[in-house]
């Protein structure tokens, strides 16, 4: 028997959406590879589908359902936030004429919502003391952005027929460059850039492609890059600056630290709801007993 909570039989697409979602998590933050952690994946998936039919369940039998106009608002605002009418269904994976299917789910989601609020109450009211503390414990939160900068050298592909050859000049130039010659010289004198385009300045991760700054961002001030490709061509970099990440003014942050306060203290909250729901639920999973 797949998972089931209070008698309710949870999908098991569900959980595997989940789970992908949740390992897919991980390896985007490089944090895992291939299985070894599925299990525990696993484990975070069946929690969180179980706490959001507890939720569901609980809302469904204690709680208001939302108004038409409360529904209405909510889906509206969904398409705008999703470029429009169209994008959204295209998104969704819907046409206009299956609507329906948005809004029951919706007002689920709505319900639960509504739900949690009327039980948690209004959301605290920080202290300063406590916004404080809060920021010197979650500190990585508030950081600025590491950033480097580089000079860079580009030969496009398009203005050649000889892959290699062009690959081998460019090696040539990188030798002389760790030689001791100027690398903006060479770069002005080589490059299929603009002279304007060779300094690229500071830029952060995310600004520019994974080729270029997976190697920028793994070297130190003065380093030369090996010569790397990319769709557009090979590519040559010297880093000559990095601005180490650092903290942001907790003036200048406030704002945010307190809605993420609020944001902390809500979840912990809706977790506390949880365990109860839980320790009054009947929950069966005879795969993860199987597992044992």
């Amino acid at each position: 028997m797949p998972l089931t909570i209070n008698g309710q039989i949870v999908d098991p697409a569900l959980i595997e959406q989940e789970f992908s979602n949740i390992k897919s998590y991980y390896e985007r933050m490089s944090q895992v590879s291939c299985c070894e952690r599925d299990a525990e994946f696993l484990g975070y998936a069946k929690e969180n589908i179980t706490a959001r039919v507890l939720l569901n369940q609980d809302a469904e039998k204690n709680g208001k359902p939302p108004s038409d106009a409360e529904v209405d608002a909510a889906i509206a605002k969904l398409k705008e936030e999703h470029g429009g009418e169209k994008q959204f269904y295209y998104k969704a994976g819907i046409t206009a004429e299956q609507e329906d299917l948005v809004r029951k789910d919706v007002a689920a989601s709505l319900r639960v919502n509504n739900h949690l609020t009327a039980v948690l109450g209004p959301d605290c009211e920080p202290t300063d003391e406590q916004l404080r503390a809060f920021y010197e414990e979650n500190i990585d939160e508030f950081m600025t952005d590491e950033e480097v900068r580089a000079s860079h050298l580009f030969k496009s592909l398009s203005q050649t027929n000889d892959r290699k050859a062009l690959y081998d000049s460019l090696r040539d130039l990188r030798k002389r460059a760790v030689a001791g010659e100027d690398f903006e010289a060479l770069a002005k004198e080589h490059s299929d850039k603009e002279e304007k385009d060779i300094d690229l300045g500071y830029f952060k991760q995310g600004e520019l492609g994974d080729e270029f700054e997976v190697i920028a961002f793994s070297l130190e001030v003065g380093d030369i890059t090996p010569v790397f490709s990319s769709h557009w061509g090979f590519h040559l970099a010297k880093i000559t600056g990095r601005k180490p990440a650092a903290p942001l003014p907790f003036e200048g942050v406030k704002d945010d630290v307190c809605a993420l306060y609020i944001a902390d203290d809500r979840q912990k909250k809706t977790q506390e709801v949880v365990e109860k729901l839980k320790a009054a639920a009947t929950i069966l999973d005879n795969a993860a007993e199987e597992a044992t």
